[in-house]
């Protein structure tokens, strides 16, 4: 008998763990950031009006270092959009990786030699890149650029590579349902533009490995189900107010929670099914690691040493993003970040290699007073980049005094 309700007690204990995982709490964020209403008073006044979501994993390790995760969640809402700006370069690097690998073409290496041609209206070529090594561009050195500092032209490359149909497919094939990837950056891509895809070759030592011809996506996207569609009450084209909400039905999209899961998988491949994982290798995973958390200062190809642009807060916006302090050497934060339209993003974890810290946090928040967009009137500064790095701050602090019945090993993000 007492064998049975050994065995029922253990039974109970996981499904509650199991539930614990899966659910994620709604009220301890709130009261985080209730808790300090110093910092987030503005905020908390009016949340609908910033458009925050936010949320939040707590990483537990057992006596192996199996990670188990905890979510907690405020106001997540995935049928409410906000324009995702860069985040969505995120998932556009470790794609591109993936593609390559399912290829399999001997010699066709992400370092591989790119040559990139036009064959539709608009479409520009690229036959060299000054900021490579090697003089010429490469999915890798893409990569590089569009994490260290998000660099637009570098997503637009990798957009090119892998073509709209397959970038929204390999996501859906993978779980993240509301996302929806179909234009370029900063290049004024709209319409049947967006669903052509360059034309380009790759080659090793001279001899081409792989030819992409021009790519045509038949398929068509839409963001009718999704709320928030129609913002504010005005917007600028080409000069000139239009005293209208501005319609986002045909932006980019992606929820906030596939953003976060999307990293998750990444990180933690292991701690979800096979088929869901990205098809990376070892190599894979520790370059995206790499250059997800290096400084801009850190790197070397491209050398953005002498750049006064790119601080070390630039990408950073959790923790460190209004540049009040110095981001210590045991800190490393693995993050995309987006700023656009008076949106701000992050998607991130943060490691404390000292304190034997980690925890995932992402966040938006909308800052547009006058509600006018493509002005450039925004209030980053004042209000959006001291929320993010406050609420960073705040979670940091809690996670240090958290206690954990073991300590992580924390040695598979450690950047050589």
């Amino acid at each position: 008998m007492k064998k049975v309700l050994l065995i029922i007690c253990l039974m109970f204990n996981i499904v509650v763990a199991i539930c614990q995982e899966n659910t994620p709490n709604k009220q301890f964020i709130h009261q985080l950031l209730q808790e300090r209403k110093d910092l987030f008073g503005k905020i908390l006044q009016n949340p609908n009006k910033f458009q925050v979501q936010v949320i939040y994993t707590q990483i537990n390790r057992d006596q192996n270092n199996v990670p188990t995760f905890r979510e907690f969640h405020y106001r997540v809402d995935k049928s409410f959009y906000f324009y995702p700006a860069s985040t969505i370069k995120f998932p556009a690097a470790i794609l591109a990786l993936e593609k390559i690998n399912e290829l399999n073409i001997n010699g066709f290496t992400k370092d591989a030699r790119m040559q990139i041609d036009s064959g539709y209206i608009g479409q520009t070529k690229v036959l060299y890149d000054s900021t490579s090594k090697s003089l010429y561009p490469s999915i890798a050195h893409y990569i590089k650029k569009l994490l260290v500092v998000s660099d637009n032209d570098a997503y637009n490359r990798l957009y090119e590579f892998l073509g709209q149909k397959y970038l929204n497919d390999k996501l859906k094939e993978k779980g993240f349902a509301n996302t929806k990837i179909v234009h370029r950056l900063s290049v004024g891509d709209s319409g049947e533009k967006t669903r052509y895809t360059n034309p380009m070759s790759f080659y090793n030592e001279g001899k081409i490995v792989y030819n992409q011809p021009l790519t045509y996506n038949e398929k068509t996207y839409n963001s009718y189900k999704l709320k928030n569609l129609m913002m504010g009450k005005g917007f600028i084209r080409q000069k000139t107010l239009v005293k209208e909400p501005m319609n986002f039905s045909t932006n980019n999209y992606i929820s906030l929670e596939d953003l976060h899961h999307i990293l998750r998988n990444l990180l933690f491949p292991e701690s979800i099914s096979e088929n869901q994982r990205f098809k990376l290798t070892e190599s894979d995973y520790k370059f995206l690691y790499k250059y997800m958390g290096i400084l801009p200062k850190e790197c070397d190809y491209p050398n953005y040493k002498q750049d006064t642009t790119y601080t070390d807060h630039f990408a950073k916006f959790l923790m460190y993003g209004d540049g009040k302090t110095p981001i210590p050497a045991h800190i490393r934060i693995y993050n995309k970040i987006g700023m656009a339209y008076g949106f701000l993003i992050d998607n991130a974890y943060i490691v404390d290699f000292e304190n034997k810290v980690e925890f995932m946090l992402s966040a938006v928040i909308h800052v547009n007073e006058n509600q006018i967009f493509n002005d450039g009137i925004y209030e980053y500064e004042s209000i959006g980049l001291p929320f993010l790095a406050n609420l960073g701050r705040i979670v940091y602090e809690y996670e240090l005094k958290r206690t954990k019945q073991y300590v992580p090993n924390l040695q598979r993000f450690v950047i050589d």
